[in-house]
């Protein structure tokens, strides 16, 4: 029947990065249509109280993406709780942010971007979705049923426009940095990698690519975003939800090693 190909029920889903604007919205999608969700975020305690608030049976977990030995025990204790896992949600990332905005500037341009902050974003981005597509998608595979959703993003398809963030006076404050862009790209060509390397075993393998989710930006910024796109708009933080379940259900049972774009046209001129 048609209207069950959107269920979730029975399943067990892990969000990473579960507590950000985005990932609290997959979660309560992936609840909402009946799985139950493990939230996993840095924060033991507030992913807990996060749980609580699903319309399933969820858990709320610690996990670092970049610490194997973490992500052993959340797959250790999710399995423990409810005795299988079906969707993985890789949306744990780092988009780089400056501490000092007087100095961002010139600290975001890649003559200057510091090697510390490029490496920190491959651990959490790249190594992170490796880690946990590892560790948390091969009980999958050996149940021989799964699905892997990569979150990536329009910049790992497409260059970013450095003149979005002009201010109306004609200033650059900060330049999108090299590395998000890199890692994003990296996560969409793993994603085909893990597709055809799981795809006789049953675990499915996308890519979902959102654009920007407006989220008080300044108002200039909002205004330039929005012209680029062909409905005139930033997202909303909850325009990923249907795009989600989609991917980790049955109504995409023959898709993979694809990449789900939703930008509101941002790439498609």
């Amino acid at each position: 029947m048609t209207e069950n190909l959107f269920s979730l029920e029975g399943k067990t889903a892990i969000v990473t990065g579960a507590l950000g604007l985005i990932g609290r919205k997959h979660c309560e999608a992936l609840a909402d249509h009946g799985a139950n969700v493990v939230v996993a975020d840095l924060d033991a305690i507030a992913s807990a109280n996060f749980a609580a608030t699903l319309s399933t049976p969820s858990l709320g977990l610690a996990l670092d993406v970049t610490d194997p030995g973490s992500i052993a025990a959340l797959r250790d204790a999710a399995i423990a709780r409810f005795g299988h896992l079906d969707v993985l949600v890789n949306n744990a990332a780092i988009n780089d942010m400056f501490e000092n905005p007087a100095m961002a500037a010139e600290q975001s341009r890649f003559e200057n971007y510091p090697l510390e902050m490029w490496q920190k974003s491959m651990d959490a981005n790249v190594t992170g979705v490796f880690l946990c597509s590892q560790i948390l998608g091969t009980p999958m595979a050996r149940q021989g049923k799964g699905s892997i959703i990569n979150i990536a993003s329009t910049y790992g398809m497409v260059a970013p426009d450095q003149s979005l963030y002009k201010t109306p006076d004609g200033r650059q404050p900060f330049y999108k940095s090299p590395a998000y862009p890199t890692t994003k790209g990296a996560v969409i060509s793993f994603t085909r990698f893990l597709a055809a390397y799981w795809g006789h075993v049953g675990v499915r393998v996308n890519t979902l690519s959102p654009g920007g989710v407006e989220n008080n930006q300044q108002e200039y910024f909002i205004r330039n975003y929005s012209a680029r796109t062909m409905l005139g708009r930033m997202a909303l933080p909850t325009d990923y939800q249907g795009a989600l379940v989609f991917l980790a259900g049955d109504a995409s049972a023959y898709m993979t090693g694809a990449n789900l774009v939703v930008d509101g046209g941002w790439t498609a001129w």
